[in-house]
């Protein structure tokens, strides 16, 4: 049985790869390519333009960081916006606080 890789060019001259299980999507939208993959190491990954945006195993940290920090800087949050977010983790972190609005 063949394998099948993805690859992500980081520097011209450095390749980030996984190993692929299966490609659950592939799409072209009027903005950009989409892809989710599964993959051994990392569960599912959300490519867009052929660059991996999140995975399963990881997701957790950027959405961590990106919603604790402004929701802890704040002394009474009540009102969120959120501009993006499409996979949803930025929306799971920030109803883990006590807010009235999303």
């Amino acid at each position: 049985m063949k394998e099948t890789w993805f690859y992500e060019s980081i520097f011209p001259s450095v390749r980030l790869g996984l190993k692929i299980k299966e490609t659950l999507v592939s799409n072209k939208s009027p903005y950009q390519k989409i892809n989710i993959l599964d993959t051994y190491e990392f569960g599912k990954v959300l490519v867009l333009d052929g660059v991996v945006q999140t995975t399963e195993r990881d997701e957790f940290i950027y959405h961590e960081m990106l919603t604790h920090l402004p929701m802890l800087s704040h002394p009474h949050p009540e009102r969120v916006l959120i501009i993006g977010g499409g996979d949803g983790g930025i929306l799971r972190e920030v109803l883990k606080y006590p807010v009235k609005e999303v």
